[in-house]
């Protein structure tokens, strides 16, 4: 799939096709009692993502904040926004599912706090940028810090084989590109996608 930003949507709740298209990816078997309220769940957490705002201002139809986040977690380390990026890449993917990508791309956004750098490898390999919380030269990029280090690697083996020595700079020059595959610190506020 090429690589692109997905065209914004406005919150609303999801129609039934919708619904019925991601339901079996948010079901899973375990403890507890079954959830009476899953759709308004799911509701209130594409409200927060589409929205950007704080779990604490969502409103009260949608159930108690702290719980909702607490869901929304739990998915996040379930892996289900990394399986939903999987299924939005192919191309045979349902026009439901199509319909909310945008959503799933911001609620990826929030969950790269839980998922950390696998669900930022994930969308940065599929293409969605959207997912990404700025410009993809700012975040972090294991394939290229693999890439740096095994050319590195090699080159540094290379000369010691030969016997040589190992010109000045070589390991300051290492480490910058090994800091530039790690991303910056921080990103500005205005270069996050909306």
């Amino acid at each position: 799939m090429p690589r692109h930003y997905t065209k914004p949507r406005t919150w609303q709740p999801m129609t039934d096709p919708e619904w019925d298209i991601i339901r079996p990816h948010i079901l899973w078997l375990g403890a507890g009692r079954p959830l009476r309220d899953l759709r308004t769940r799911v509701d209130g957490m594409f409200w927060v993502a589409a929205s950007g705002r704080r779990w604490a201002d969502l409103p009260r139809h949608f159930g108690r904040a702290d719980t909702i986040s607490r869901h929304f977690r739990r998915m996040t380390q379930r892996h289900l926004w990394q399986k939903l990026l999987h299924l939005l890449a192919d191309n045979q993917a349902p026009a439901a599912l199509k319909a909310l990508e945008h959503w799933i791309c911001r609620a990826c956004q929030r969950a790269a706090r839980v998922a950390g750098l696998t669900l930022i490898t994930v969308a940065r390999r599929l293409g969605f940028l959207s997912t990404l919380r700025g410009p993809p030269w700012f975040l972090p990029d294991p394939d290229l810090s693999e890439t740096c280090l095994r050319v590195t690697d090699a080159f540094l083996n290379r000369l010691l084989a030969a016997g040589r020595s190992v010109p000045e700079g070589t390991f300051a020059l290492c480490g910058r590109l090994l800091g530039i595959a790690g991303g910056r610190r921080r990103i500005p506020r205005c270069l996050v996608p909306a």
